[in-house]
């Protein structure tokens, strides 16, 4: 009996980290299809004869409905198995990218682009944050921090390969590969993914699944002032980074007349390289400090956003590309440092049952904020210019790390439960 479980337990350390591997792969799709739509948004403009307004509609309508959807994702998350929950939003995701590549219009886009692959993508994330987490205790921020880093690499890489493919062959391929990349990659995970096991090592328990209700989700979460600042924090974050990674690469595009590609690229590539060593590092420091002061990964957080906002007004105003560049890269660096404990942060004061449906209802909040930030950009560029528009979003990370402050002040003692899976 012994021997089996020494067994078990050896499978079981193992597999968590090739679940993570799986779940990069899935969030690097994720992220991918998402910039796709931003870095062709120039080229598709104009062959679809769209206005600026209608593509920001388009990429706000795209977040409204993630944001709609994904408290139910949540709830989905903790209710039935993860493995079909994160499988089936790949799938379904990726089928609606590539027939985004079919649209013909404004209407088209909205349906299949902002409805379609929007509602996919709702019900990755809660999902696979608390996925991870049952397999990851002392090592779980660690383990969100590399699954974080597939957003860096997958935005990079999608905003060079799609931008490459649009010159070369036009927006529409660009669709194409990636959705039909995201295909093939579902049905890998089909055969690979698994449940946790239950009581073994630092796995959770998954058994009382059946006991878990939307309403009582809700109610944890809002019993949770230390939820709500964090929520609060996340809306600010999620609001910067939307508008930047929709409106970025049209702003070096039309500044300093590049490429579709180079724009892509370049927008994505230094901001997110350091936001690599950033997520790392945070990471690895919250995990080393957090056990002896429960309050580091909050710590963390709020110094990335107060530390980072300076460079997000740089980025903005910037007159070379030298300059600019610099910007994205110390604003990339700290915005790392947060990312490293976006969920690991929540998940110290929400029980573990209940950690899909409360990540889904802090998504909810965050990304219905941050939903109006290509829209608002889209309209102030015409009136005020894209790079007054740009530089004002410094103002959300201000409020986003006072939010943090807020928390760790007057609340996190006494939410904190204690950190037994």
């Amino acid at each position: 009996m012994n021997t089996y479980n020494d067994s078990l337990n050896s499978n079981s350390r193992f597999y968590k980290w090739e679940l993570v591997f799986w779940l990069w792969l899935a969030f690097f799709f994720n992220q991918a299809d998402r910039q796709v739509y931003s870095v062709v948004l120039p080229q598709l403009r104009d062959d679809l004869q769209l206005t600026d307004e209608q593509l920001g509609l388009i990429a706000s309508v795209f977040i409204w409905t993630l944001a709609i959807m994904v408290p139910f994702a949540g709830y989905a998350g903790d209710r039935f198995r993860k493995k079909w929950i994160v499988t089936g939003s790949i799938l379904f995701w990726s089928v609606a990218t590539l027939f985004t590549g079919f649209s013909a219009g404004f209407v088209s886009l909205m349906v299949f682009r902002s409805i379609a692959t929007g509602g996919g993508e709702a019900f990755y994330a809660p999902a696979a944050s608390a996925y991870i987490g049952e397999f990851h205790r002392k090592s779980r921020a660690t383990a969100l921090s590399i699954h974080q880093t597939s957003l860096y690499v997958g935005v990079v890489a999608s905003g060079f390969l799609s931008g490459y493919i649009a010159d070369h062959w036009g927006w529409k391929s660009a669709f194409y590969g990636f959705g039909a990349a995201g295909i093939l990659l579902s049905v890998i995970l089909l055969f690979r993914l698994k449940d946790a096991p239950t009581g073994i090592g630092d796995v959770t328990d998954t058994s009382n699944r059946g006991n878990v209700t939307f309403k009582n989700a809700l109610s944890k979460f809002f019993q949770k002032p230390t939820a709500l600042f964090l929520t609060m924090a996340f809306a600010g974050m999620v609001f910067v980074n939307i508008g930047y990674l929709t409106w970025m690469p049209t702003f070096l595009h039309e500044r300093f007349n590049l490429s579709l590609a180079e724009a892509g690229f370049a927008s994505m590539f230094y901001h997110h390289l350091f936001a690599f060593i950033g997520v790392m590092l945070g990471g690895q420091l919250s995990d080393r400090w957090s056990p002896a002061y429960p309050k580091a990964r909050l710590g963390i957080q709020a110094v990335g956003l107060l530390l980072g906002a300076p460079f997000i007004y740089c980025m903005g105003q910037g007159n070379t590309q030298f300059y600019i560049y610099i910007a994205l890269a110390a604003f990339g660096f700290f915005r790392g440092l947060y990312d490293s404990n976006i969920y690991a942060s929540l998940y110290e004061v929400i029980e573990p049952k209940y950690r899909s449906s409360t990540s889904g209802i802090m998504i909810l909040f965050a990304f219905l904020t941050g939903a109006f930030s290509p829209l608002l950009l889209g309209i102030l560029k015409p009136n005020l210019g894209l790079s007054f528009a740009l530089s004002s979003l410094f103002l959300f990370y201000i409020f986003a790390s006072l939010s943090i402050v807020v928390a760790l002040l007057f609340f996190f003692d006494r939410d904190r439960i204690e950190q037994l899976c």
